[in-house]
């Protein structure tokens, strides 16, 4: 386990601010006696807004939020001497910001979800050809990926008048400190960086017209990233100084390095809106079954590969509920979910990454109208349209943890899911079933733990390399096991009914998969 030292040698609480695509949170992490424990201070809504029939975040209000996080844990762990000895920023990957010459946001982030980008796979195909950009880069071919943003804001006054693009953790980041820079683990989300060498891919920058000056010089997580301004010292209450650095700045290579895995026979689920399921590994797989598998190469904590399939989660879930709401006949998920565990399982699936659910709206009818267009039993109620969901998010678990395994001969012996899915008893269920391994579940908050990590390893308030980090995780975590139980053969059946109503170049579908935003 890695040593805990003296808080004298480092002040010990530490400022996590993560950033997902529903909500913020400031958490408070101290290390402290062979343990980590975080405290929530701050939680706040991230809500998209049409403007014009465009989609954007709020990235004021996602700055206000952090603000007032900020302020709040200046207050729990004491102004003075105590208040945090650092802050680190994760966010959801792929999205930015351009600021002009005078460093000025020049208006706000478009979401990954806007429809901007829907052809711009086929039009960046004419120009860098599929396999081509994959032997570059090791990204999945995803149309809400950076690269096919900037390749639909190109002909833009608003992308001709830009200087620099920060993504979304590294803009909150300049405006606290206002200091640029891009960490990379978010920037591998953009689908311009060279998994070898850790750098911006210039045949992919050239190819696309885009001019190396615009993307500001990387950090790697551990790298200092500024200290707080003045004048966000005096808004939050905070004496400073407050460094802060460079975390996994992609949510998801934090909630990674925050897995309490022993040993490196894992595989991991990041859940939440997204499910990111795949293994870790130490050099990409730029193979061409790779890519027609689907799998991408996100950076990770410590020089790692994050080897993975993105599926496109609870969102499905989420957005059901929302639907059934706005319906009229809102659901209550505890209750929810009790009914759906009552439903025969794997009456009907559906492909969890299909590009048919990436936008929001009339989910129930979208899912009962692919299980209609498949020849499988349409669902008659919220609890089957539930049950529907979950089996086809454990079989999409199933299927990304095998391929995984196979395309990289990592072996795998137990499948860790993290995030917000971890409550889900059901769906880790579900994924112990589905596997035919064992389901270690939780914790919930790992990116705020893989957040706190790092920074704390930064400041000497721990010691030790990543699997030491994620001993501290076990030690301070309750965790949930659920084993397999259920007919493998079954699972296979289910997968087969999938691939049929999804015809693909290998798991490889024409108009793209979703991205990596967790």
């Amino acid at each position: 386990m890695g040593s805990v030292r003296h808080p004298a040698a480092a002040r010990g609480a530490f400022a996590a601010v993560d950033l997902g695509a529903s909500s913020g949170r400031v958490m408070l992490g101290r290390a402290q006696d062979g343990k980590l424990a975080l405290e929530e201070v701050h939680r706040f809504a991230n809500r998209p807004v049409r403007v014009l029939g465009t989609l954007h975040w709020d990235v004021l209000g996602l700055y206000a939020g952090v603000l007032d996080g900020l302020r709040a844990a200046g207050a729990a762990a004491g102004n003075g001497p105590e208040e945090p000895a650092s802050v680190g920023i994760d966010s959801w990957g792929v999205d930015y910001g351009l600021l002009d010459a005078d460093g000025a946001l020049l208006g706000n982030p478009v979401h990954y979800r806007d429809a901007r980008t829907q052809d711009m796979p086929t039009e960046v195909g004419k120009v860098l050809p599929a396999d081509e950009l994959y032997a570059h880069t090791g990204i999945q071919r995803m149309p809400i990926n950076t690269l096919y943003q900037l390749a639909a804001a190109h002909g833009s006054r608003q992308f001709q008048a830009a200087h620099q693009l920060l993504l979304v953790p590294d803009l909150i980041s300049y405006w606290l400190t206002g200091q640029r820079g891009t960490e990379l683990t978010i920037a591998s989300t953009t689908q311009l960086i060279d998994p070898r060498t850790h750098s911006w891919s210039e045949p992919v920058l050239d190819a696309l017209g885009l001019e190396p000056s615009l993307f500001p010089p990387l950090r790697s997580p551990g790298d200092p990233a500024g200290q707080l301004l003045p004048g966000v010292l005096a808004e939050t209450g905070l004496t400073g100084p407050v460094p802060v650095t460079a975390v996994g700045a992609h949510d998801t290579a934090s909630a990674v390095a925050g897995v309490p895995a022993q040993g490196g026979r894992f595989a991991y689920i990041a859940t939440g809106t997204w499910s990111l399921a795949g293994v870790e590994l130490a050099s990409p797989v730029l193979t061409e079954e790779s890519r027609a598998a689907n799998f991408t190469h996100e950076l990770g904590v410590d020089g790692t590969v994050r080897y993975l399939r993105n599926i496109m989660g609870l969102w499905l879930l989420q957005e059901c509920l929302r639907a059934w709401e706005a319906e009229g006949t809102p659901q209550e998920l505890d209750t929810l979910l009790e009914s759906a565990a009552r439903v025969p399982g794997l009456r009907s699936v559906v492909d969890a990454g299909g590009a048919e659910f990436l936008e929001p709206g009339q989910m129930p009818r979208r899912i009962a109208e692919a299980c209609r267009r498949s020849g499988q039993p349409v669902p008659r109620d919220p609890a089957e349209t539930a049950r529907c969901v979950l089996d086809s998010l454990a079989l999409a678990h199933r299927e990304a943890v095998f391929d995984a395994r196979r395309l990289s001969g990592q072996e795998v012996e137990t499948v860790h899911i993290v995030g917000g899915g971890a409550r889900n008893a059901l769906l880790c269920q579900l994924t112990a079933d589905a596997c035919g391994l064992p389901v270690v579940a939780g914790p919930v908050e790992a990116a705020a733990y893989g957040n706190v990590l790092v920074q704390a390893r930064t400041a000497g308030a721990v010691t030790g390399p990543l699997s030491a980090l994620r001993d501290l995780v076990r030690s301070s975590v309750r965790l949930r096991q659920y084993a397999p139980t259920a007919d493998h053969s079954s699972w296979e059946q289910a997968a087969a009914r999938v691939r049929t109503d999804a015809p693909r170049d290998g798991r490889q579908r024409e108009d793209g998969r979703e991205a990596s935003c967790a």
